[in-house]
């Protein structure tokens, strides 16, 4: 694993916690490209009232237009969690280099636990995967967030 991904992966977790702290689900996401986030993205379909906006799209766009291409072929995305089947799909179009996520998302992961987009061999471009940086913290986050949604007392209840 290269020194760097716990680094940016501790990037991915504070946009995570920021997306939290605004009622979305936790995920958070960054791109990197020659050694320097050009791309960030936190959950925000909530915020956005877009069910495309997730902290993957939102980085990919933002490093897109950072970069002037679409293309991201030397980038390496830092997720939070395994992207899903649109997430997966955008970083292979974007031709990324490699994918670093922490916790694998059993119900809709499209990497690992579902399906492999990343790195199908049916498609015309793969990623190099690693899976499981700082997956404790990445899965802990979650685990809390919904463990608070799912509380007979609820994420409003005033506790003493």
């Amino acid at each position: 694993m290269p020194r760097d991904d716990e680094r940016f992966m501790r990037e991915a977790l504070e946009l995570a916690e920021g997306a939290e702290g605004a009622g979305e689900v936790p995920v958070g996401a960054v791109i990197v490209h020659s050694g320097r986030v050009v791309g960030r993205g936190a959950n925000r379909q909530i915020r956005d009232n877009d069910p495309t906006a997730h902290a993957e799209i939102v980085a990919l766009r933002q490093a897109a237009l950072e970069l002037g291409d679409f293309r991201l072929r030397e980038a390496t995305a830092y997720s939070t969690l395994e992207p899903c089947a649109m997430c997966a799909g955008a970083l292979v179009t974007a031709r990324l280099k490699r994918l670093v996520f922490g916790s694998r998302d059993l119900r809709f992961g499209a990497v690992r636990s579902k399906f492999r987009v990343a790195d199908s061999e049916l498609l015309n471009h793969r990623l190099e995967v690693t899976e499981g940086v700082l997956a404790a913290e990445c899965v802990a986050l979650l685990r809390s967030f919904f463990a608070l949604r799912r509380s007979p007392v609820g994420p409003s209840a005033q506790l003493p």
